[in-house]
Order: C-alpha cells, then sequence, then structure tokens
C-alpha cells in the first residue's frame, strides 16, 4: 500500500501510511483507505488523515518498497 508524504507551509514534514488516495473536502484535504476492489472514494472508505489545504506545500506519493520489487523497476547490475 502506497504511503503519502505531506510537508507542510510551516516545514513539518507528516507522513500518512495506510491511505491510498487524497481529494479535498471543503478547506481541508483528507487522505483515504479505499475498500478492496474500489476504484474510487465513497462512503466505505476510510478516513485516514486530514490536513487544511491552505497549510499544504506538497504531496508526493510512495510506493510501498514490497510493490516495487520485481515489478520491472531499477536493479543493480554487476559491472
Amino acid at each position: 500500500m502506497p504511503t503519502f508524504e505531506v510537508i507542510l507551509r510551516d516545514g513539518a514534514v507528516e507522513t500518512v501510511e495506510g491511505a491510498d488516495s487524497y481529494q479535498q473536502e471543503g478547506p481541508m484535504t483528507t487522505f483515504f483507505r479505499r475498500g478492496d476492489g474500489r476504484e474510487g472514494i465513497d462512503s466505505w472508505s476510510t478516513r485516514m488523515a486530514s490536513f487544511r489545504t491552505a497549510d499544504l506545500l506538497v504531496v508526493r506519493r510512495r510506493e510501498a518498497l514490497g510493490a516495487l520489487s520485481g515489478s520491472g523497476g531499477l536493479r543493480a547490475v554487476a559491472g
């Protein structure tokens, strides 16, 4: 499952684990965990964290390391 790294205007860095999507809800940006097999955010989604949208500077999605292995990503080659 991906992890989100959130950098706030005051320089604080927050990590949101367990969320796989986010959306703006009024003045807040909320991170969600969707149910298995669900494509969008709906009433069955779980809210994981919320931040004031005006306070957000950067949101980065990081894939879990286990999800990257064996996916055709970068690999070391002896030279």
